[in-house]
């Protein structure tokens, strides 16, 4: 089974280096390293230097979507796997995915449980957050639950739903794993392979703007959604959403936006 990997990245060169070594430290190799460089300013050009035998490239700033559309369509083989620069994987992590695959060939996707650790130290992961690998169209609907950096996945997945949202600048990984979990089965290495790290700036995962996004990600799915248990989970999940973002504008005293909410709060009621 041959993977590529792909590794998009803006401005966290010395993160990258990280990131990169935990692919190198497989004890299943890969075929392919692809660093997508989405338009960095810092010294993320040299990590050619640093490391030959990678694939670099680079784009004018368009986005994490962006980025990993062009590594997935100039991927060489079938089997592509996601690692942010900020994250590095845990030596078994491509192995244990790779015999689950073997075992499982009808599953074409699946991601593992992970590590959080913010100022070097491990934390502990809210409950909401843990994973149970049961229904993972029910399991990430309310948020984004699978992280990118543990998931591998085939490329027939991307040919029968469509490559990532270019339009969204965040949320675009909740987005891509609704539309794939809501007709296909992701499967879940219940260990924790990954390494995600958080707390240093500019980081895309804390903007205060998903809870929006995710109302419109979920209208999108839900127009397109043929099955009726399906529709009716979104339309409940729209209805909280929709309640949280209208109290908030009431705080506010946003008026468009409370009158934004209250008119989808009266069309999701129902």
């Amino acid at each position: 089974m041959k993977i590529s990997v792909i590794i998009p990245t803006y401005n966290r060169y010395e993160l990258l280096k990280r990131a990169i070594q935990s692919i190198l430290n497989q004890t299943y190799s890969v075929d392919e390293i692809m660093v997508i460089d989405d338009g960095s300013t810092d010294n993320t050009k040299d990590i050619q230097k640093d490391f030959p035998e990678i694939i670099y490239i680079y784009q004018e700033n368009q986005g994490v979507s962006c980025a990993r559309n062009i590594g997935i369509q100039r991927a060489k083989n079938e089997w592509i796997a996601f690692l942010d620069s900020d994250d590095e994987w845990h030596q078994e992590k491509l192995q244990k995915q790779v015999a689950f695959h073997q075992n499982n060939p009808d599953i074409l996707m699946s991601y593992t449980a992970e590590k959080w650790v913010r100022g070097g130290k491990v934390v502990k992961i809210p409950k909401k957050y843990r994973k149970i690998g049961i229904d993972a169209f029910v399991e990430n609907l309310s948020y984004c639950n699978i992280a990118p950096s543990s998931v591998m996945m085939h490329k027939k997945l991307f040919e029968k739903f469509g490559l990532f949202d270019e339009s969204l600048r965040i949320c675009e990984d909740y987005d891509m794993w609704l539309r794939i979990s809501s007709e296909e089965k992701i499967g879940l290495i219940s260990e924790k392979l990954i390494n995600k790290y958080a707390g240093h700036d500019e980081q895309l995962g804390f903007s205060k703007d998903m809870d929006r996004l995710r109302v419109q990600i979920l209208e999108n799915l839900l127009r397109v959604c043929s099955r009726d248990p399906l529709k009716q989970q979104i339309q409940e999940e729209l209805f909280k959403k929709c309640t949280l973002l209208h109290k908030a504008s009431c705080k506010y005293d946003k008026i468009a936006d409370i009158q934004f909410y209250a008119k989808k709060l009266e069309q999701y009621k129902r």
